[in-house]
């Protein structure tokens, strides 16, 4: 049997607030926005998994809200993001050149986390909250744990790091196409991956159905 696999980005979250782990008013709409979304292209998910942050259970409850599925999601960590922010502390760590607005400017933050993340990736960067390869095998565990649900159309809710991370392991690709993934990842985004006999396929990346022309303005966010 195989398996249509919903993975979806969490809705706007509380960028360069004292707790980045909640949505914003807009999240809240993005969210339900997407379930209508995803109710009027019939998907009907039989089993749902959420990371265990707080952005992820509200993402999949705005979703909920319009699709009405009566699921109880499952927990599962390993569709946690990697803790962005003490990775870029780890990495100015006793370094006088840290900017000053690392994490509340959204251009400073995203253009230097690119190359961090890279950094660590090569294990260049002494003491992580996580090292890379830890981080690849709980996001790939997560997934394996998907697949071994048996649900027809099982649906994640994740985090853009997690969400790249699959991508570029489904695609065979590089590691480092990892975080090039996922900073073009928008606010619940969807990518489908066909799961069928132990193996992959990326059927959809990107897709937000519940965006359009009258809308884009105020719906597309990526952070």
């Amino acid at each position: 049997m195989s398996q249509m696999f919903h993975l979806i980005r969490h809705a706007q979250a509380s960028f360069g607030a004292a707790d980045y782990d909640n949505l914003s008013e807009l999240g809240h709409r993005q969210s339900a926005a997407l379930g209508a979304a995803l109710k009027r292209q019939g998907v009907v998910p039989d089993a749902v998994f959420i990371g265990g942050q707080k952005r992820h259970r509200q993402t999949w409850e705005g979703i909920e809200s319009a699709l009405g599925t009566g699921l109880t999601p499952i927990v599962v960590p390993g569709w946690n993001e990697f803790d962005f922010a003490g990775l870029l502390e780890a990495r100015f760590a006793g370094r006088a050149d840290k900017p000053a607005d690392l994490h509340t400017d959204r251009k400073t933050h995203f253009r230097i986390l690119r190359d961090t993340v890279l950094e660590w990736q090569r294990d260049e960067i002494a003491n992580p909250p996580e090292s890379f390869a830890a981080f690849t095998s709980r996001v790939r565990e997560a997934r394996a744990i998907v697949a071994a649900s048996g649900a027809k159309t099982p649906l994640a809710v994740s985090s853009g790091g997690a969400i790249g991370r699959t991508v570029a392991d489904v695609l065979d690709a590089p590691a480092e196409q990892m975080i090039l993934l996922q900073l073009q990842v928008k606010n619940c985004a969807v990518a489908r991956i066909v799961m069928a006999k132990g193996q992959e396929w990326l059927n959809g990346f990107n897709e937000t159905p519940h965006i359009d022309g009258c809308n884009e303005k105020e719906m597309l966010t990526y952070s």
